[in-house]
């Protein structure tokens, strides 16, 4: 994607935590010259200085016919993003938005049998950490999870290239900064908010 330098984000941290908070992604790829697009989670892992997304997409989405071994995909992490009014500013200016996203380009290894499985069990147990009573795959009926998998593509993607932007207003100056930073904190919305949040990261804002 397109990023002016100033707002390009290098931090593999930052890119990383990005990706595990904002998981379900844009996966992309062409099939016939016509891009394909599926909104699927994506769980990232790392082995080594190496990282992987793991997913699934169902047997009945065209997109399947792209995902073969070796092909080369994009997934897009969206972020947090918010509308900036001129008015903010302590002089008049355009209207822009802010926003944050990564893209992580790689190319696919197709998973079938126990080690689709256990990936799909391990994407159930990373969602179901936080809920008050977690379900394991060992709860469902065995012929229904065995059906499930049955009727979908499993796959695993390599990840080669990343790229990421976090564009909150580092071009303008801190009182302008600042009153962005007020506005979008008073917000009604809760990506407004957070992108607020991470621009308070980003500048010693109390």
């Amino acid at each position: 994607m397109y990023i002016p330098r100033r707002y390009e984000e290098k931090d593999r941290e930052a890119i990383l935590s990005h990706i595990r908070v904002n998981s379900f992604a844009i996966l992309v790829s062409v099939l016939d010259g016509k891009p394909l697009g599926t909104h699927i989670p994506l769980l990232l892992s790392e082995e080594g200085e190496s990282l992987y997304l793991t997913g699934h997409i169902s047997r009945g989405n065209e997109q399947r016919l792209s995902l073969v071994d070796g092909a080369l995909v994009l997934a897009i992490f969206p972020g947090p993003h918010a509308y900036i009014s001129p008015r903010w500013y302590t002089e008049m200016n355009v209207p822009t938005w802010n926003y944050l996203s990564v893209h992580a380009y790689g190319t696919v290894s197709l998973m079938e049998g126990e080690a689709l499985a256990a990936a799909v069990s391990e994407l159930v147990d990373h969602y179901e950490r936080g809920m008050p009573h977690p379900v394991h795959v060992s709860e469902i009926p065995e012929k229904t999870f065995r059906d499930d998998l049955r009727g979908i593509v499993g796959f695993r993607i390599h990840v080669t290239e990343l790229q990421a932007v976090a564009k909150l207003s580092q071009n303008r100056d801190d009182q302008s900064y600042h009153h962005v930073v007020q506005e979008l904190s008073a917000s009604d919305d809760a990506a407004a908010r957070a992108v607020a949040d991470a621009m308070k990261a980003r500048r010693d804002i109390s």
